[in-house]
């Protein structure tokens, strides 16, 4: 049964593209300048985004500045919605979502190759030629790679643009992929399950009316908005004069844990974020109680592990130790397990109308999804088998790509994307890999060189780190309509042209500033990045690890865990734990903004016990403004170190605590 169709909803206004296409150009700028020049803000690893926030809130005050002025409005709230759409995704595209994650693989081998590891003759006879922008079958070191590490150098873009469209071509199968799926899970989770969609409460406050008004008039907003906004500021004045007092927002736990057993503890900081508590605000207090009780569980059991004689190996390229990594893989399977069978009602019927063309899926309107849920199950399954062929004739065997790409998109993409709708994780990052579940069942090693190679490069490009992921973005887009009630079929046209002008204009940027000072000037993780993957595939080719022991035994804990945590969920009314926080307990996440999490649950309880929901309400202007002024404090302290650079000057900008 469909949804009635919501009366007086909007469309898309040209005014909104011809505003929004040079946005876009402009957020690839800033958040390439911001995260690989300025480097300490990380302007855009989070799934909502400070860069895109900045812009919406400068549009925004320049539209009402005009309407006050001018008397005529030029950008109502109709048209601000689908150009901060486009924004949000420019801003996650130009740095992890995509072009931090692109271009190094394209030119890194060659770079890290010597004489010495041989890495040239160890790979280069596996390495498909339309792939990188080096001769496979040169010397090490080459002169396209030199100019892009070392600089001062122009762009040869006759041998980038084929590499680029190759690359452009899989991941652009990947976003229909993702696009579609969006649209098949959009009615259960937002609509059956109403889940909150943190991410989205900031950005419905500015841009609705009836609430931004008094939202931007409340007193609470401006002191939530000051106090992250006059500690980075004065954090911002240390960095740059450093006879200023810093107001310290982050500690390392290990320096104070130097004695057996306790030193054995994973890395854990202490990270004071405003921006996280403000969203974790709007969780609720079981979920909030389970972030971080369950990360605390994997510190202590290292310091149980190592107490009882064990030495806890490390996941490979994640911050935790295997029997995490491995515990966390197992609930992964489990959770979307439970997601396809407690919301089977909706995902069968979406699925015969893909095959039998049910008459009430095939006449959703154009007020009811971005498109009708036949085209969108077929859009999935065309854009992942589409990847999976592309990575076939790159040279990848077809249970690999199946693998590779399957555990990717409907595994882990899958869980994420529920994270940050439900509990409001600002940032999508696993603790594992689709090679590390192969690894349970054969040696690295006994794959082959040619998929070793391959796979060090998707690895790279899409599975290792799954910040900007936008499958998530498109969620929150699709909820972000409805309340707004601006037709979720307008949004086709500025979304599809945000993913291909961001994806030309941030490769473009990237690499001439890459070329303009050299790479090794600019900020190192997606350097290193690329040269994690191929470390692990020459030790697996040189040294023949062994499969790592114990790695069922964790993953067959993770699931029984999981599963006990789904069902006591689902009987108890009164039970705590939530297994969402179970699986993402073992990712950088969760290192990150564990803390956030025990002082909101902290302050959520007392404000609850207090004053119940009538306080709860009033203090919402507050958190929201903690959001506000960390986020804004982002995007002024990258302007200035941009607009500084330009003029001459050399300004630091401090830390924002978010990465």
């Amino acid at each position: 049964m469909t949804d009635a169709p919501t009366p007086a909803q909007h469309g898309l206004r040209f005014r909104a593209l011809l505003v929004g296409i040079p946005a876009v150009v402009l957020m690839t700028l800033v958040t390439v300048y911001g995260d690989m020049v300025v480097g300490s803000v990380q302007i855009g690893i989070l799934q909502f985004a400070p860069a895109a926030v900045g812009g919406l809130l400068v549009l925004v005050a320049a539209s009402r500045l005009v309407r006050w002025a001018l008397r005529i409005e030029l950008l109502a709230s109709r048209d601000l919605f689908p150009i901060y759409v486009m924004m949000l995704i420019a801003v996650l595209m130009a740095s992890r979502g995509t072009i931090e994650k692109l271009v190094p693989p394209l030119v890194h081998l060659n770079y890290i190759a010597t004489p010495e590891n041989k890495y040239m003759a160890l790979f280069g006879d596996f390495t498909p030629r339309h792939l990188v922008v080096y001769d496979p079958h040169g010397t090490e070191l080459q002169r396209i790679t030199r100019d892009y590490y070392e600089g001062n150098a122009p762009v040869r873009w006759r041998s980038w643009l084929g590499p680029i469209l190759s690359w452009s071509g899989l991941l652009c199968l990947l976003y229909v992929a993702f696009f579609c799926l969006s649209v098949i899970l959009r009615r259960q989770w937002a609509d059956n399950e109403k889940l909150v969609f943190p991410l989205v409460v900031l950005p419905l406050t500015i841009l609705d009316d009836n609430q931004a008004t008094p939202f931007f008039r409340n007193r609470l907003t401006w002191i939530g908005a000051a106090i992250p906004a006059l500690i980075i500021g004065l954090n911002g004045l240390h960095v740059n004069i450093p006879a200023v007092p810093e107001i310290k927002l982050r500690w390392e736990l290990n320096q104070f844990l130097t004695t057996r057993p306790w030193n054995a503890i994973y890395y854990t900081p202490i990270n004071v974020s405003f921006a996280a508590i403000g969203f974790f605000y709007f969780l609720s207090s079981d979920l909030l109680l389970s972030l971080w009780f369950f990360f605390l569980v994997t510190r202590l059991t290292d310091i149980l592990a190592v107490q009882m004689g064990f030495q806890p190996s490390v996941m490979p390229q994640y911050p935790c130790h295997q029997y995490v990594g491995y515990q966390v893989a197992g609930a992964y399977f489990v959770l979307v397990a439970y997601l396809l069978y407690s919301g089977w009602g909706h995902y069968g019927h979406v699925l015969r109308s893909g095959f039998r063309r049910a008459r009430e899926y095939m006449n959703d309107g154009p007020d009811q999804e971005m498109m009708p849920f036949p085209l969108a199950v077929w859009g999935v399954i065309l854009g992942f088998l589409g990847a999976v062929v592309w990575c076939i004739m790159a040279g990848m065997e077809p249970w690999l790509a199946l693998t590779e790409l399957g555990v990717y998109l409907f595994l882990v993409a899958l869980v994420l994307t529920r994270g940050t709708a439900e509990a409001g994780l600002l940032q999508t990052e696993a603790s594992f890999r689709p090679l590390d579940l192969i690894k349970m069942f054969r040696p690295q090693w006994s794959l082959g060189s040619r998929n070793l190679v391959l796979l060090a490069m998707t690895d790279t490009v899409l599975t290792r780190d799954v910040r900007g992921l936008l499958l998530s973005t498109f969620m929150d887009n699709q909820k972000l309509a409805r309340e707004l009630h601006f037709r979720p079929r307008s949004l086709v046209t500025p979304i599809a042209l945000a993913i291909v002008v961001a994806l030309i204009s941030g490769c473009y940027f990237f690499i001439t500033t890459s070329h303009d000072v050299g790479h090794i000037t600019l900020y190192g993780y997606p350097m290193i990045n690329a040269g994690w993957m191929w470390t692990e595939a020459a030790t697996a080719i040189d040294i023949k690890p062994a499969t790592p022991p114990g790695t069922g035994i964790a993953f067959a804990t993770g699931v029984v865990v999981c599963t006990a945590l789904v069902a006591l969920r689902s009987t108890l009314v009164w039970w705590p734990l939530h297994p969402l926080a179970y699986a993402v307990s073992g990712s950088w996440t969760m290192v990150v903004f564990w803390f956030a999490a025990l002082i909101t649950w902290a302050i959520k309880g007392f404000i609850l016990r207090s004053g119940g929901m009538k306080l709860y309400r009033q203090a919402m202007p507050f958190f929201l403004g903690l959001i506000l002024g960390t986020f804004g404090s982002a995007f002024f302290w990258t302007m200035l170190v941009l607009v500084g650079r330009y003029l001459g000057y050399m300004p630091q900008a401090p830390a924002m605590g978010f990465d």
